[in-house]
């Protein structure tokens, strides 16, 4: 049994992404979908497609690429199964200068700090991407 979803998540990306694949299947789950969006809108990932149907569902995710370097460099999950870490809006801070995205899960939805910040909400720090 998987205990931290988002983590796995965000690792299958960051692997896939060290050993050159164009696309990555993954289970699918709204807030993981929710969370694909973000990273799309940001450009860590080309795009996210849902496949197959009722209890089949996969999300496929095509991953960005720079110069042959795949974008996402390195992840950090900040809130764990086991400690949960929530900051106000006023507490959010720009990641690795301004090259990197903090994606927090607020009463607004999953968004990034700068988007957080802007809305003046906060919320659960679920991980950095850079």
């Amino acid at each position: 049994m998987v205990g931290d979803t988002i983590g796995d998540f965000i690792i299958q990306l960051k692997n896939a992404g060290m050993v050159g694949k164009k696309e990555v299947s993954l289970p699918y789950s709204k807030l993981k979908h929710a969370v694909a969006d973000v990273l799309v809108a940001e450009g860590f990932i080309t795009s996210v497609i849902i496949a197959g149907k009722d209890t089949k569902k996969a999300l496929v995710a095509t991953l960005a690429y720079e110069n042959g370097a795949h974008r996402i460099t390195g992840v950090k999950r900040l809130s764990k199964p086991g400690r949960r870490l929530y900051v106000k809006a006023t507490e959010i801070y720009p990641v690795k200068f301004g090259k990197g995205r903090m994606i927090l899960s607020t009463p607004a939805g999953i968004l990034t700090g700068e988007a957080a910040r802007k809305n003046n909400v906060g919320g659960e720090q679920l991980f950095i991407v850079w």
